[in-house]
């Protein structure tokens, strides 16, 4: 008997994609819509040409946009500035979200920057004085300069101008001494999400370090003994001097 089956034409598959034979957790992401993407750039600008971090909630009232599309459209972004292409990257920062320089990057713009003007740093005496403050906080002006062993009035004064540190209410002791904490401000200069992402000590050591601009032999002499007149100066009562700032 003539096979007829076999003869017959084949059935035409339908068009289907290779996309489309994968398992659901195999496909890859939605697509970004031209709506979406539009706003993505949009959101990119936002953050670069803001200084303090903008947050989620910043952003969605700006751009009239869902918080949920501006969490895909964030991590969109922070994933693609993750690449090895890219020089910066757009990570959280204080609650909210900054454009910077990546870390592996850092020697090579801080000597461009170098190279371009005389960078703004705090003093060795300032630098103590906010490490203090960070790793204890809060805490008072007494128990900083006892930390330190030496007088500091001028330095919290340095760093409550540039609002590095902030009052936190006082203290329950006799006097009721004022309690200073780290800002807002802290963390953006730093880079930190919170105070929890605070360098060891040995890590803030060289941070400190690479602070510190390089002096000639005669004029370490000469900030040695101007930090010795400011610590008798300052034994004595007298106001610190500029150099302690």
């Amino acid at each position: 008997m003539e096979d007829t089956e076999s003869n017959a034409p084949a059935e035409p598959l339908a068009d289907v994609s290779a996309e489309d034979l994968l398992p659901e957790a195999e496909k890859g992401p939605e697509p970004t819509s031209p709506a979406e993407t539009h706003i993505k750039a949009v959101l990119e600008a936002m953050i670069y040409v803001t200084e303090e971090p903008l947050t989620k909630a910043q952003i969605s009232t700006a751009l009239g946009t869902p918080p949920e599309l501006i969490d895909k459209l964030l991590a969109e972004l922070v994933a693609e500035y993750e690449k090895p292409e890219h020089g910066l990257t757009v990570r959280e920062v204080a609650g909210g979200y900054k454009m910077a320089t990546k870390a592996e990057h850092h020697d090579a713009v801080r000597a461009f920057v170098k190279s371009l003007k005389p960078a703004l740093k705090l003093s060795l005496a300032a630098l103590e004085t906010l490490a203090v403050i960070a790793y204890k906080q809060p805490v008072t002006t007494p128990e900083v300069m006892e930390i330190r062993g030496v007088q500091g009035a001028g330095v919290m004064k340095t760093l409550l101008e540039r609002k590095l540190i902030a009052a936190a209410g006082r203290k329950n002791v006799i006097g009721k001494p004022v309690l200073y904490r780290t800002t807002k401000e802290f963390l953006i200069q730093f880079g930190l999400k919170d105070v929890s992402e605070l360098p060891s000590l040995k890590e803030f050591e060289e941070i400190r370090r690479l602070s510190i601009p390089d002096v000639e032999p005669a004029d370490a002499v000469e900030a040695v003994q101007s930090r010795d007149a400011v610590q008798s100066r300052d034994r004595d009562g007298a106001d610190p001097p500029e150099s302690e700032e």
